[in-house]
């Protein structure tokens, strides 16, 4: 059987991207947009919506674009249970 994905809310999964470097840096309504600069001078963005409880399909598409940064085996300790 497969692992669960957690039920997050914005401000946890910006707490999880927090530990790999990233921050927010600007936030309009209910998204934060969050970026880090990678090693190599990359500059990196992702936007999280900050809701109570975030949905299983937007909890998948954050963990996607985040696995473009970040090794996914160490994500998913994180994103799922």
């Amino acid at each position: 059987m497969s692992p669960k994905l957690k039920r997050l809310s914005g401000k946890e999964v910006i707490s999880v991207l927090s530990q790999f470097g990233f921050s927010v840096y600007s936030q309009k309504g209910s998204h934060a947009k969050l970026r880090r600069v990678s090693p190599s001078g990359e500059s990196q963005s992702l936007t999280i919506p900050m809701h109570n409880e975030l949905d299983v399909g937007t909890l998948r598409a954050i963990l996607r674009q985040t696995s473009r940064f970040i090794p996914e085996d160490q994500l998913r300790k994180e994103f799922y249970s």
